[in-house]
């Protein structure tokens, strides 16, 4: 998710209207800002999006459908005790057979947490952004673009996508300027949105809620970083992969639901199956992921792809293995690289605008450490 104005049914930024089970189904999926727009599509009737409220029974599959993106990495499966090493490189520093489950999900969260740490500690970074979805029977592309300057009080970021479907587009911005974070979104034909928080009262009140947030608040705010650091909220890494991808060297690091977050989430799914830990993917509704697998350079822990996984397709569905429903590249990717300022200019236009900032107060918690 991009920001804090659309990532949750029952947010301010849900659409009007829509069942929260298919407006989560979207926007978990697809994760990143551009694809939040298409929660338009998550609101339609059940009879068109093939949903029914017996999804998680047994029934008979229907043909699996195609993956959204062939592109897909070949991992070597290494002794899960490959212990990262120090600095920004994660090394296989001791290969130690037999360490069971609990070590290797211990290197897996080690690997993200170095990742998102990356992201905070650079001068500046950029990159360009390559998007591909599938939701219901629509593939969504698109591109887009994310700068970011400064650190702390100092940091300022920007993120714009779009995307196409059929004949329609889907517009995100997300600008920080240093005195607000806004939002501009547009859906293809409904009414654009313009939503914006201040920042110097989030970084007052993470003084309260989370003090060592408070120096680097853009996981509270938006952008990329705020992406990646959801992610984490939501799912917990366990398994990791050494691979090879475009030539270089990769730790490919895959998640699934905490249990926690899955009930908040859909929990007339979790009820229907007997619990989190009885849910599993043929019991999620078309747009909803099971696990999420994000690819991280070993020389400089940065993020270069996150995919999400399920099945797709109308439900009710069997069992089968999951696939990409979802894919974000980033590539063209510059740290510590000049920047031009222009970026993080933003004087829109404030007819309409919504000021989300005492609703996004009250819901400041901490990141998990």
């Amino acid at each position: 998710m991009t920001g804090i104005f659309a990532t949750f049914a029952g947010c301010p930024g849900r659409p009007r209207g829509g069942d929260p089970l298919r407006v989560v189904a979207v926007r978990v999926v697809v994760g990143f800002a551009g694809l939040l727009g298409l929660s338009r599509l998550a609101t339609e009737p059940p009879e068109r999006r093939g949903l029914s409220a017996t999804c998680y029974a047994d029934s008979p599959a229907p043909a699996p459908a195609a993956s959204v993106y062939d592109r897909r990495p070949r991992p070597d499966r290494i002794p899960p005790a490959a212990r990262p090493g120090a600095g920004t490189a994660i090394e296989a520093a001791s290969l130690v057979s037999g360490e069971g489950e609990r070590e290797t999900a211990a290197q897996a969260e080690r690997i993200v947490a170095g990742a998102l740490a990356t992201f905070g500690r650079a001068a500046s970074f950029s990159t360009r952004l390559r998007q591909k979805a599938r939701i219901g029977d629509r593939v969504l592309v698109g591109s887009g673009r994310y700068v970011q300057s400064g650190h702390a009080d100092e940091q300022r970021f920007r993120f714009e996508s779009t995307l196409e479907c059929d004949t329609e587009s889907f517009e995100t911005l997300d600008v920080c300027d240093g005195l607000f974070c806004w939002s501009y979104q547009r859906d293809g034909a409904e009414v654009e949105t313009l939503r914006r928080v201040d920042v110097r009262r989030v970084r007052e009140r993470l003084e309260h809620v989370d003090p060592a947030a408070a120096a680097n608040p853009a996981p509270h705010l938006g952008g990329l970083q705020r992406s990646l650091w959801m992610l984490r909220q939501w799912f917990r890494f366990t398994t990791v992969d050494a691979a090879e991808v475009d030539g270089a060297s990769v730790w490919i690091v895959e998640g699934r639901w905490d249990p926690e977050r899955l009930a908040a989430t859909v929990p007339r799914v979790v009820e229907a199956a007997g619990g989190a830990n009885a849910v599993t993917p043929r019991h999620l509704p078309d747009g909803v992921p099971w696990s999420v697998r994000i690819v991280v350079g070993k020389s400089d822990l940065l993020v270069r792809r996150v995919e999400w996984l399920a099945i797709p397709g109308k439900r009710p569905v069997g069992d089968r293995p999951v696939e990409p429903i979802a894919v974000l590249d980033l590539f063209d990717i510059q740290v510590d690289g000049p920047i031009d300022a222009a970026a993080f200019f933003y004087q829109p236009a404030t007819t309409g605008l919504i000021d989300l900032t005492e609703e996004h107060l009250k819901r400041l918690a901490p990141m998990r450490p």
